[in-house]
């Protein structure tokens, strides 16, 4: 995350505020009662569910300040692995929850599907361009809402940019998807949901081991975090909370969603959506792209778009982390943004947008929930994200962006 964007609850000079932003709490709150009985009432109690699921999702992201944005940085910059470290956890308490389940076809006598997607050369692309714009927007798909939630006003314009990026992708994706692919490949179904699984927890556990190695060689010992200035139902309810604890809460909470959805977590489709919508508003013939065509994107483009699970997940997002924030006493946006910084955050979210829909999703859609779901096309997606992140993580000092790296003593 930026320098302009909102404060990690886990830094140093704000982890001691001691008052609730008593306004904005409140205001949250009653964002998330009232529009989880607005949605019972007109949509369905699923869709209210989900709703306050994304809620609770936002909350433990900005709890947790769990970024896959900031991790990876501080890891390709200053070989510090804790986040990269809790991503592991995370995403191995998935995988021991989907396989199984999605080898089955059901959960609790509800159909479920995972996210396989096939692995192309529109992929590898989209994906490396959303790793550059990670670092130069300041954020990923998740990070993104959360930060925007959190009062960070640099990520409002990242996010225009995103759902910009997002409606180009969406007109442009049929071009991409016709150049060489391979198919949709599920190692699930591949190679038994129990080989699987043990394929996937090792190769977890060679990139954990691996952050540690280089994280003992570059500073000799692994990096504490700083002790928490609250504990017990405090902590909980106002943060910080361990960022492990956060990856645990992240993987049970997508293992909701893939109950309550039938699939499991994502974010870009809504991008899309929202900004498609407001295309065709201005007069841009929008349901003639072929991305528009099949008949659920139909429904979808031409109903409300509080009918769309994944927009009314992003919504809660927003609101479970003001809530958090305001909890934590931190939400306070600063309006004065750097012109450098500004422009940083608007092609950062266009090449967020447009990457997440040429990679069929984003650090939720295609890594989180891709890996999780057993697809071939997830492990693609971290490789060409994460060289993507390298080359972004080198350019935003151009842009007068910081580079967090620490000094230690007495090592």
């Amino acid at each position: 995350m930026s320098s302009s964007a909102v404060a990690s609850p886990l830094s140093a000079g704000n982890r001691a505020s001691l008052t609730i932003n008593t306004p904005p709490s409140l205001a949250a709150a009653a964002g998330i009662l009232g529009g989880a009985a607005l949605l019972g009432a007109i949509i369905s109690p699923k869709q209210a569910a989900l709703y306050v699921l994304g809620a609770a999702l936002g909350l433990v992201l900005y709890h947790a300040a769990f970024g896959f944005t900031s991790a990876w940085r501080v890891f390709i910059a200053d070989r510090r692995g804790e986040g990269l470290r809790a991503q592991m956890v995370m995403l191995a308490i998935a995988s021991i929850l989907f396989f199984p389940v999605l080898a089955s076809g059901s959960l609790f006598g509800q159909p479920v599907a995972g996210n396989v997607s096939p692995a192309g050369i529109g992929v590898v692309f989209g994906a490396f361009i959303f790793g550059i714009g990670m670092q130069l927007g300041g954020g990923c798909a998740s990070g993104t809402l959360y930060t925007v939630g959190g009062g960070s006003t640099r990520m409002l314009i990242t996010l225009a940019g995103f759902i910009a990026g997002s409606v180009i992708g969406a007109a442009h994706l049929h071009w991409w998807t016709a150049l060489p692919s391979l198919p949709k490949i599920s190692i699930i179904e591949l190679w038994g949901p129990w080989t699987a699984l043990a394929v996937q927890l090792a190769v977890f556990a060679l990139i954990a081991a691996a952050t540690v190695v280089f994280e003992k060689r570059r500073h000799g010992r692994l990096i504490e975090a700083a002790p928490s200035p609250r504990q017990g139902l405090a902590r909980f309810l106002r943060g910080p909370w361990p960022i492990v604890a956060g990856a645990v809460a992240l993987a049970l909470l997508n293992f909701v969603t893939l109950y309550l959805a039938g699939r499991p977590w994502g974010v870009t489709s809504a991008f899309a959506l929202w900004g498609s919508k407001i295309a065709a508003a201005i007069g841009f013939d929008v349901a003639s792209w072929p991305y528009w065509s099949s008949p659920a994107n139909q429904a979808a483009l031409n109903g409300s778009i509080f009918n769309d699970i994944t927009t009314v997940m992003n919504f809660g997002i927003i609101l479970g982390a003001l809530l958090a924030s305001s909890l934590a006493g931190r939400f306070a946006p600063v309006w004065k943004i750097p012109l450098r910084s500004a422009f940083a955050a608007i092609v950062g979210g266009l090449l967020l947008g447009y990457g997440a829909r040429l990679a069929y999703g984003c650090n939720i859609g295609a890594y989180f929930s891709g890996i999780a779901s057993g697809s071939f096309h997830g492990w693609v997606w971290l490789v060409a994200a994460f060289t993507g992140n390298v080359i972004g993580t080198r350019v935003r000092p151009l842009f007068g962006l910081e580079v967090e790296r620490v000094k230690l003593t007495g090592c």
